[in-house]
């Protein structure tokens, strides 16, 4: 019967596996306390698996989160008396964005970006600035509505370097043109507001404004008159 001492010179001097920690303490864990890439929870080394080849930009972009635009985003906001809803920012590269160029999302705190902005880096910059003057408006506004493109968000706008901007892009992305089914009427004021989606809980904004002070009142609240049927 072999002894143990014998066992460990045997595991001591096989190609196959290693024992972490005889003959080299400390082996298997990195500086940082991680494991290194081979070692199972174990404890013993195998083979080390290949590394994947390197992702190209645009994979790595379809992977979701920006963290580099997300830290620019906290800078221009801290700069604009906005560090409040700084560390709340998020900015994504969302493939399901085909026509849009980008998307701000206040509740959420989200700047969805489209990934073929990646190919004209000049208004990558213009666009990511575009929506975050979307969320700056809306913050300084607070609870009050305020029109997407309207006066507050020009003026975020100039706040963070992009003055001339316009509220649409002329980037050469596909577009589509949707056919609107369904159309909502304004009780106070008639009038009518084409849309291609069911609309939920929306209310007349020039009514709102004018009448109760830019926050939502269910009597402008709109209603469906119509809605076109579907042909085969």
């Amino acid at each position: 019967m072999l002894l143990l001492r014998q066992l460990e010179f045997a595991f001591r001097n096989t190609d196959t596996l290693s024992v972490a920690g005889v003959g080299n303490p400390g082996a298997a864990i990195s500086d940082r306390g991680y494991k290194k890439p081979g070692v199972s929870p174990g404890g013993f080394a195998g083979r080390i698996p290949a590394v994947p080849p390197a992702e190209t930009e645009m994979t790595q972009l379809l992977r979701g989160v920006d963290s580099a635009l997300e830290e620019k985003a906290r800078t221009l906001l801290r700069a604009n008396g906005a560090g409040r809803i700084a560390t709340e920012i998020r900015v994504e590269w969302n493939s399901r964005l085909k026509t849009c160029a980008g998307r701000a999302d206040y509740r959420q705190r989200l700047i969805s970006l489209n990934p073929q902005l990646i190919h004209h880096p000049v208004e990558l910059d213009r666009t990511f600035r575009h929506e975050l003057a979307h969320l700056l408006a809306q913050f300084r506004a607070g609870r009050h509505r305020i029109s997407p493109h309207g006066v507050e968000w020009r003026r975020a706008c100039h706040d963070l370097e992009i003055g001339d901007e316009k509220r649409c892009h002329n980037l050469p992305f596909p577009v589509k043109n949707y056919r609107r089914r369904f159309v909502y009427r304004c009780p106070n004021c008639r009038r009518n507001f084409p849309r291609v989606h069911r609309v939920r809980a929306v209310a007349c904004l020039a009514c709102c404004r004018a009448h109760n002070h830019g926050e939502f009142a269910a009597r402008f609240r709109l209603q469906l008159v119509e809605e076109a049927c579907c042909s085969l």
